[in-house]
């Protein structure tokens, strides 16, 4: 029998073994069983991936929650009455600051004030020595009498001298002599009777007293002191305190409504809150308005009067002055928190009765800290959206908090948390535990 013919060898199978002087594999081969492995690491990934994102997650809900309508707090348009308040920084300025001087030249002897006192006008509070003005008084006396002595004989002699000039006994230029003597003599008396004057006005001025009512300052010289007319600095300083007033400025802009309702006869409150302008000092009346603009700044100044009685009002200090120019009356109000601007202008979003929002563009008016006034757009008993509006556009579908009414409400608490006292969750469709932040989700999924 013929011998059978060598196999041969399988070109698909792959070499097992090679012996150590084997060639080593053609790149290719290792080119692809790279490629393969490379393809396992991504499938390896892509699964884990899919594993988390599809892994357990806490749902969401509450107010990000997609899909459902989303809770907002709303308040409704009011009627009510908006006082229409102008803000200005003033300074305190006394109606009268007199720094009290001698008037005379002498000795201060006595001071009978004490600092910080609070005097009236009148009021004794400082002697000069009188002495050496009682001498010169006693001087001026004496010359007065004597000049008059002079004076009444040069009459006496007129009149004689008359007589004989009607008997033509003299000459009548020695009668009109006379007559100019007699003219001269009472000039003389006149001017002593000034030097008296004098000399009694100064003895006044050596007693000191207050020229207005007001609060004394610190003492600016000791008894003991010669004190002149000249000296700058004075004795003591008087501030008017009651009442007081207070300048400040407005922009030139609101000087027409003020000068309309002061032209018409009103009297505009005034109310002075300290620099911060949280706390309440004193409540007065507006007085007067300055007769120019300041260019450089566009504002013009006005003075407000307090009568300050508790004293709260201190010479420079700076108040915040809020003036109560007018009152506007049954006006549309809402929130300010429920004004919106953007594209449309200013607006806000209205509340249907299908509870869905709509854009509706308001023009507002005066107002405060807390409320506005619309003129147009909005009618009374409306809601608007007052929290919540950020993450609202038109036509979407809201869901009110349980306050809502006059005011603003707050959103209701987000599903999920517990619920009021007395209440039960329904059956149907029981409470999803609240979705958790997402650090903490993220740490929570690989377990």
């Amino acid at each position: 029998m013929p011998p059978s013919p060598p196999a041969l060898p399988d070109l698909d199978e792959p070499q097992r073994t090679r012996g150590p002087g084997a060639p080593p594999p053609p790149p290719s081969r290792l080119r692809g069983l790279l490629g393969y492995g490379i393809l396992l690491l991504i499938g390896a990934a892509l699964v884990l991936w899919l594993v988390f994102r599809s892994g357990p997650q806490t749902p969401q809900t509450g107010r990000f929650q997609s899909g459902g309508p989303m809770p907002v707090g709303t308040a409704a348009v009011e009627k009510g009455d908006m006082p229409v308040v102008l803000s200005g920084l003033g300074t305190v300025t006394p109606l009268a600051m007199v720094t009290v001087k001698t008037q005379i030249n002498g000795q201060l002897i006595e001071g009978a004030f004490k600092e910080g006192q609070m005097v009236n006008k009148g009021d004794f509070l400082a002697q000069i020595d009188p002495r050496p003005y009682q001498v010169a008084l006693a001087q001026a006396d004496g010359q007065l009498a004597k000049d008059q002595a002079v004076l009444k004989n040069s009459e006496v002699d007129l009149a004689r001298y008359k007589t004989l000039v009607a008997q033509n006994s003299i000459a009548r230029q020695t009668l009109d002599t006379q007559a100019a003597l007699v003219q001269q003599n009472r000039g003389t008396v006149q001017a002593d009777q000034a030097q008296v004057d004098t000399q009694k006005l100064n003895l006044t001025y050596c007693r000191i007293v207050a020229p207005v009512s007001g609060r004394v300052g610190l003492r600016q010289v000791d008894p003991g002191n010669y004190v002149q007319t000249s000296d700058a600095n004075g004795i003591i300083v008087i501030t008017q305190l009651q009442p007081i007033s207070a300048i400040f400025t407005l922009p030139e802009d609101k000087l027409p409504a003020v000068a309309q309702r002061v032209h018409g006869g009103a009297s505009l409150a005034a109310t002075a809150f300290d620099r911060t302008g949280t706390t309440r000092l004193a409540v007065g009346r507006l007085e007067t308005i300055d007769n120019q603009i300041d260019p450089t700044t566009g504002t013009v100044k006005l003075r407000a009067i307090f009568d300050n009685p508790e004293q709260t009002l201190f010479p420079n200090q700076f108040v915040n002055i809020q003036l109560l120019v007018d009152t506007v009356r049954g006006a549309d109000l809402i929130p300010n928190s429920a004004v919106q601007r953007g594209a449309p202008g200013t607006f806000v979003y209205v509340v249907k009765p299908d509870e869905t929002v709509t854009a509706q563009p308001v023009t507002l008016g005066p107002g405060d800290d807390r409320r506005i006034v619309v003129t147009k757009g909005l009618d009374p008993g409306q809601l608007v959206v007052t929290d919540g509006a950020d993450r609202l556009k038109e036509g979407a579908k809201v869901r009110l908090a349980r306050n809502t009414g006059t005011g603003a409400a707050q959103p209701q608490a987000p599903s999920g948390e517990q619920p009021a006292a007395g209440t039960q969750p329904s059956a149907a469709a029981p409470a999803k535990p609240a979705a958790a932040p997402d650090g903490q989700r993220r740490r929570r999924n690989p377990e």
